[in-house]
């Protein structure tokens, strides 16, 4: 069982930054989740910098202790994870960076790894669902973000960070019966910006509507969107509010609070998650680490959802084994 350094005996402060002083070490046996960075940022159209986003989470994460009293679990009862370290990137090179993506991933999808990922700009969401669409087919999007990143071309460019989902749509790599958007608000160019992801097929909840409807109900709706499909969960850090999260590329104001940011992570307990990622951390604009704070609580919370999903399947074989005999 792989499990983070005891920070009682070992000083935060000591040894090589890994995720939740998580081992950093490449293989998939014992291992039920893998936390990895893809520092790629050649994508991004407003500020750059996002390459230097897994890093700047792995600092601050060093914080983060086992057990999850939210949730009420301790997360290395039921998993064993590892930092895998970062994949090697192409900078300026958007598909040679997607090729090594699924490279680097499929060993760990083959092997039943989650994978945990962490940006980067958004564009590597594409490269991660090339990756999944190889071991499930089309999955599920849970999406959070302040922009639906379905636009057809940025600059007449077709692979951009504002650009992955409409990508993933027409490579047939999302099931979009059975995904949601959740958080778009902001200035749009038109109301395509937001339309055109409908017409895609994807549910769409803009800010304005969340607030009005309330978290109960968008969670619900989340759950009954995705059904028992399996889902992967891509959450742009400027879905939440910049007073909270403002190392970002382009932030919009009018989100979520730090604690709803966890919230709604929290909430997708019991959904048949096989994957995340968490993108557009920006170190430079993240003044005393308040982003890389948020974004490595919201990861701890995703590896809890690891956790619970395995608690789930054991309490289930457990009470089936009981009513047999």
């Amino acid at each position: 069982m792989y499990q983070p350094k005891d920070s009682s005996k070992s000083p935060r402060f000591c040894g090589v930054r890994t995720f939740m002083r998580l081992e950093q070490i490449q293989t998939t046996e014992n291992v039920n989740f893998a936390v990895l960075g893809v520092p790629f940022d050649t994508a991004a159209s407003n500020r750059t910098g996002q390459r230097l986003g897994p890093q700047h989470i792995r600092n601050f994460s060093t914080l983060l202790r086992p057990y999850n009293p939210d949730m009420e679990i301790n997360i290395f009862d039921y998993c064993s994870g590892v930092d895998y370290g970062d994949i090697d990137v192409i900078p300026g090179n958007i598909h040679r960076t997607y090729d090594n993506m699924v490279e680097g991933l499929t060993p760990l999808l083959d092997a039943e790894v989650t994978p945990v990922i962490m940006g980067g700009d958004h564009s590597i969401s594409l490269g991660n669902l090339r990756a999944f669409y190889k071991k499930y087919g089309p999955v599920a999007l849970v999406h959070f973000d302040s922009h639906g990143d379905t636009w057809d071309n940025y600059y007449g460019e077709k692979y951009m960070h504002g650009t992955p989902f409409r990508r993933a749509v027409e490579e047939g790599l999302i099931d979009t019966d059975h995904s949601i958007q959740v958080g778009m608000r902001g200035p749009l160019y038109g109301p395509g910006d937001i339309e055109d992801a409908r017409d895609l097929g994807f549910e769409v909840i803009p800010m304005k509507d969340v607030r009005k409807l309330g978290f109960n109900e968008v969670i619900s709706r989340i759950h009954q969107r995705t059904e028992d499909r399996p889902v992967f969960v891509s959450y742009d850090i400027d879905f939440v509010d910049p007073a909270f999260a403002p190392g970002t590329g382009t932030p919009e104001v009018a989100g979520p609070n730090s604690y709803e940011a966890l919230e709604y992570v929290r909430g997708l307990d019991g959904l048949n998650l096989v994957g995340f990622d968490l993108v557009e951390v920006l170190p430079t604009y993240d003044h005393n680490e308040i982003t890389a704070a948020l974004a490595s609580s919201i990861m701890y919370e995703m590896i809890t959802l690891i956790a619970l999903k395995k608690r789930h399947a054991l309490l289930t074989t457990s009470e089936e084994t009981a009513s047999q005999s």
